[in-house]
């Protein structure tokens, strides 16, 4: 798996659609290809892999492919509270150089792509950001989002002038600096080799106002359990409904050469987690049934073939099963979009 591909809270797909709807994208379009619903972005306790994240946003940069700034207009919607516990830990902790450490430590709580890491000098704490094991076409808004982002909660943390000194952006020089200029401040640098945001050590290191050392204490206890429950919830049956969601076609047998394992260890495993291939192909099915019928609007037997049913006959009733309605039904009921 993927370094990038942990266990994540439904909440950072839903600042991204939340994004790509403000720039007139429709939610259906940005969770395009996910298998995420509707329903599933309320939802508190859903938990979505790095690849169907990184997913929604492939939709949203090839969608809004003329935006300039998007990763930046993007990072400046995470706030300390949009990661949960996490961000409870880091405002509870007594300074931000500690907060920073912190939020390394609980990385897979985070919603980054980019690897982070850590330098210092007798008057800087230097963070270094690391997109090239991103697919190219990418790495400009990863980048972009999460050192922004980073920037973001540092300055909700302490509200102390002149923290960051300066920055350096590996991505091209935009057309209109101004509005990177206006969030970085004048000394921000583009075409770099690194990403680098350069923060002031001496002023890192003063008191957060509402440091406690008890409430961290808690709240590290509560980040170690989620990381445990979302190790839980990213087990086999998530990777293999990430590979059924590129190949609704792919079989058992094929499924199980992908990750170097027997069909009967696949099969075995599965029921570990209390699932089966078979259901999973089910659920896949049915989120991408949904998908072609409302956001692509293909007909009832453009979706059947594509799906892999024997006739558009045993697509309606599976497709009834598992929803209660007909396809024909649903995608009246959807016209119009969510």
């Amino acid at each position: 798996m993927n370094e990038w591909n942990f266990g994540r809270n439904i909440a950072g797909i839903k600042l991204l659609v939340e994004l790509g709807m403000d720039y007139g994208v429709d939610e259906k379009k940005c969770l395009s290809g996910t298998g995420i619903k509707h329903s599933n972005l309320n939802d508190a306790a859903f938990i979505v892999t790095g690849e169907q994240e990184l997913r929604v946003i492939r939709n949203i940069v090839t969608l809004l492919r003329g935006e300039q700034n998007l990763g930046l207009s993007a990072g400046q919607r995470y706030h300390f509270t949009t990661f949960g516990m996490l961000g409870f830990a880091m405002v509870s902790s007594p300074n931000l150089k500690i907060a920073l450490e912190l939020a390394l430590r609980y990385f897979n709580l985070t919603f980054a792509f980019c690897q982070f890491s850590i330098e210092e000098t007798e008057q800087e704490v230097r963070v270094k950001i690391n997109a090239d094991h991103l697919p190219a076409e990418l790495r400009k808004f990863c980048l972009e989002r999460d050192i922004t982002a980073l920037i973001t909660i540092q300055r909700e943390l302490l509200e102390v002038d002149s923290i960051l000194v300066q920055t350096s952006l590996a991505i091209p020089t935009p057309s209109n600096p101004q509005p990177y200029i206006e969030f970085f401040g004048s000394r921000v640098g583009f075409n770099k080799k690194i990403t680098l945001a350069h923060f002031d050590k001496n002023k890192m290191q003063q008191p957060i106002r509402q440091a406690n050392p008890l409430t961290l204490q808690q709240c590290e206890d509560q980040c170690a359990k989620l990381i445990e429950r979302y190790c839980s919830r990213i087990g086999l049956a998530a990777r293999v409904r990430a590979k059924l969601i590129n190949d609704i076609h792919m079989d058992m047998e094929k499924m199980a050469a992908m990750f170097f394992m027997t069909s009967r260890t696949l099969r075995r495993q599965l029921d570990e987690e209390g699932t089966s291939f078979i259901k999973l192909r089910d659920e896949v099915r049915c989120a991408l049934a949904e998908e072609y019928l409302s956001a692509l609007n293909l007909s009832v037997d453009e979706t059947s073939h594509r799906l892999g049913y024997a006739s558009s006959s045993s697509f309606i009733a599976a497709f009834r099963r598992m929803t209660g309605k007909t396809p024909l039904s649903f995608k009246r009921t959807n016209e119009g979009g969510v």
